[in-house]
């Protein structure tokens, strides 16, 4: 029998391969159980309800994403090579068209989310725009992206952008479409 923690943590992983391969409707406590080896019954025990889980799989999403952020900021120095770090994360995690950053899944079906649930999403596109604002304010500065006048703006059409090229590559099956979506992006900014 694995140990609490472990379970737990494989919960929240098969879980959020699911939200972001499936959505959120996509998946029951039932497959959750089959894929980590468990019974369904020993899923409400570290998880009660599906929205306590959702809401532990964006806390979780956003701790880790703000790592990867802290990441990036003690790596890359200027402000087009920190965006252009960002793009790639979402890039990754589109694998290919077929999956969708977890916020962008949960958000694709908000009608089936719990408020606490959606205020993690608010949190998590917060803290993005906060860090991209700096990154574009820092390119701004360092001329590491071209045309910078508002960094704020800029930063909340970025994510939109990002979330947007996400969904189109998923829904054509093609990451072309990601690709497409941030060429103008991409053209203003040198690493």
């Amino acid at each position: 029998m694995m140990p609490v923690n472990d379970t737990k943590t494989a919960l929240l992983n098969s879980a959020e391969n699911a939200a972001r391969t499936l959505g959120i409707d996509g998946f029951s406590y039932a497959d959750l159980a089959k894929d980590v080896g468990i019974r369904k019954a020993s899923i409400h025990h570290h998880f009660p309800s599906k929205a306590i889980l959702s809401t532990a799989l964006m806390q979780r999403y956003r701790q880790n994403f703000e790592a990867v952020c802290a990441e990036i900021d003690a790596d890359f120095a200027t402000g087009g090579a920190r965006l252009s770090e960002l793009i790639d994360q979402y890039r990754a995690g589109s694998n290919g068209g077929k999956r969708l950053c977890l916020c962008t899944s949960f958000s694709a079906n908000r009608d089936s989310l719990s408020d606490d649930v959606i205020e993690q999403i608010s949190l998590f596109r917060a803290m993005v725009i906060d860090w991209a604002t700096k990154a574009f304010d820092t390119g701004r500065t360092d001329g590491s992206i071209q045309g910078v006048v508002d960094p704020a703006l800029e930063a909340s059409a970025a994510l939109s952008l990002l979330e947007g090229a996400q969904l189109a590559a998923r829904a054509a099956g093609n990451p072309q479409f990601f690709e497409d979506a941030l060429e103008l992006l991409t053209k203003r900014m040198s690493t």
